[in-house]
């Protein structure tokens, strides 16, 4: 709900800002574009639509665009300080003889309810606006049905002649009806052109000349499609004024647009004759409903004195004019497309890990998931093939939560902050929740205790930067660390998926990874969970707690069998605060037990 929010948001600012930067452009450069160029470079306003359709993260952007995020208020927990370091807000999971699950809350200041009310709001804002435009095409419909053919042949050739002027050479039917008062133009698969009935008896053939070529233009220019791109564009955005306001003059610049294309063909004395022709509308009931998606010749008395003025004021496109509207073009052109990507990149779009699952066996483990949503993922090397439970949220990335700590102590590790003979730390003698965060750690203690202000101390000696191209060489998740450098793996910015974890896990046992082997050494020294006679068992809990409630729930490891290994995860959620990370791992070990992995 707050991802769909957030994109809504920042998208609609890069809207709003788009808008100001082309009315700006409009009004310094006035005189140095072309009528039609006023017009097209409202098209720029559809990029950042389609902008949220394309794999913006797989182009590395910068961490500009990164840490932007975190000066949003979506995606970012509230705990203060204290309670990240401190543990004020915590709680402790039934502990076994293997595992203990240590979770600090992260305390969201905007409840849920108001993030449902604002999307309640914005989605019956769209089903009105969508009411509104199919009640408009019914309208249309109810026109089209009530219209009768053109049987004039002096009508029919004088629109076969206008075709060859303008150069449109599609089938345009002509029809005649009593229910509009001015010609408009409608269909972008079947083009119609629409007249008021009598309209032949009250205009001569000169007249309807300038207006077959009007309703032409628009079929030439594609305008009955932008129409519609741009009643999307207003659905989407229905609660910004602005978007009302750029529409507003799109409708304008487009009959300007259109006249002037009109004018081209026309001498000097077809000019007046022209404007006069659009004049004999002024006076005509105007329909705003049939504008949005059936242009015509005719508009409000406001629009077409512009109008006239236009015309009063019309000369020839110079081939100067006509290229330095092109550059301008050209140049907003590349400003969208470097800004455009941030509405995208900025709302996390990259949520989704993309799996091809070609060697991948899908089984049902639901049995053993009862009460919870969740997903198992085990890969077995030796055969190179992964086993799935629920693909869907296999390939869903969240808060890796205190998984993460097996890759922030490799990078401790790596920096030199820590290193395998030397990684004690001294407690700060502040009280924490859990007696065990309250003495000097390690990195074995630190990683089976799950101590928070170890790995912050770690984090913070690394810093920001560093720890950043970490993430990005290992290619862990989302790789987004824009969230608080105290929290951004506590249900934050970084978010990783299941398959993604096993993925890393095989890696860092392979060294694949590019780091020292002693550093992986010790890292895979401190998680040894367990030793049987049938295999050794590694591992890390993770557990994501919000406003109190136990929601995301990791283990993940690998199980060491002689020359076999077998890499797994498992992620669990639930909404009544019960998805613990020791509750994943005594799924995860039965599950491994029940294959006759570990026993």
């Amino acid at each position: 709900m707050d991802t769909m929010l957030l994109r809504i948001l920042v998208s609609t600012i890069v809207v709003s800002l788009l808008i100001f930067l082309i009315l700006l452009i409009k009004k310094l450069l006035n005189n140095h574009m072309t009528v039609k160029a006023h017009y097209h470079i409202w098209y720029f306003l559809g990029i950042p639509i389609l902008a949220s359709f394309l794999p913006w993260n797989y182009f590395r952007l910068g961490e500009g665009i990164h840490y932007f995020k975190s000066f949003l208020f979506f995606h970012k927990d509230t705990a203060s300080k204290s309670e990240r370091l401190n543990g004020a807000v915590a709680s402790q999971g039934p502990n076994s003889d293997l595992l203990h699950d240590f979770t600090v809350s992260v305390n969201k200041s905007t409840p849920d309810f108001v993030y449902h009310t604002f999307f309640t709001v914005w989605v019956i804002g769209v089903v009105l606006l969508v009411g509104a435009a199919v009640y408009s095409n019914y309208q249309i419909y109810q026109i089209k049905k009530s219209a009768a053919p053109v049987h004039n042949q002096k009508l029919n050739e004088l629109l076969e002649a206008c075709k060859e002027m303008v150069g449109v050479k599609r089938n345009i039917w002509l029809r005649e009806t009593s229910l509009i008062t001015s010609p408009i133009t409608f269909g972008i698969f079947q083009p119609y052109i629409f007249i008021p009935s009598k309209t032949q008896e009250t205009f001569s053939l000169n007249e309807l000349k300038y207006v077959f070529l009007h309703e032409l233009h628009h079929h030439k220019s594609k305008d009955l499609f932008v129409n519609y791109v741009m009643w999307i564009f207003r659905i989407i955005y229905w609660f910004n004024p602005f978007v009302w306001y750029a529409l507003k003059r799109v409708r304008m610049d487009r009959e300007l647009a259109c006249d002037a294309s009109v004018l081209n063909l026309l001498d000097e004395s077809g000019y007046i004759e022209y404007g006069h022709t659009i004049i004999r509308f002024a006076d005509k009931k105007y329909d705003r409903s049939f504008d949005q998606f059936a242009p015509g010749i005719g508009g409000t008395k406001k629009q077409i004195k512009q109008r006239i003025q236009g015309i009063a004021s019309f000369s020839g496109d110079s081939r100067l004019l006509k290229w330095k509207s092109k550059v301008i073009c050209a140049v907003l052109g590349i400003i969208v497309l470097f800004i455009a990507p941030i509405t995208t990149v900025i709302a996390s779009p990259d949520d989704v890990y993309q799996f091809s699952g070609k060697n991948a066996v899908y089984e049902d483990l639901s049995s053993y998931f009862e009460g919870y949503e969740g997903s198992f993922v085990l890969y077995d090397p030796s055969k190179n093939q992964y086993q799935i439970y629920n693909r869907e949220m296999s390939e869903q990335r969240i808060s890796p939560n205190s998984t993460y700590k097996i890759y922030s102590a490799l990078f401790a590790l790596e920096s030199n902050v820590i290193s395998a003979n030397n990684n004690e730390q001294v407690w700060d003698r502040k009280i924490n929740s859990f007696p065990e965060w309250n003495q000097n750690q390690n990195l074995a203690t630190a990683l089976s205790r799950s101590v928070n202000w170890y790995f912050q101390n770690t984090d913070r000696e690394v810093g920001r930067k560093q720890l950043q191209g970490y993430f990005h060489k290992i290619k862990y998740g989302n790789e987004d660390l824009s969230g608080n450098l105290d929290s951004y793996w506590m249900e934050s910015s970084l978010k990783i998926s299941p398959i993604e974890q096993v993925q890393l896990l095989y890696k860092l046992e392979e060294n694949q990874l590019g780091f020292k082997a002693e550093n992986i050494k010790a890292v895979k020294k401190a998680i040894l969970i367990d030793v049987q006679k049938n295999g050794r068992l590694y591992g890390k809990t993770g557990t994501g707690m919000i406003n109190g409630k136990n929601v995301n729930g990791w283990f993940i490891g690998f199980v060491d069998k002689g020359d076999d290994r077998f890499y797994f995860a498992i992620n669990i959620q639930n909404k009544d605060g019960l998805a613990q990370g020791s509750k994943a791992a005594e799924i995860a070990k039965l599950i491994l037990h029940n294959k006759k992995i570990y026993e």
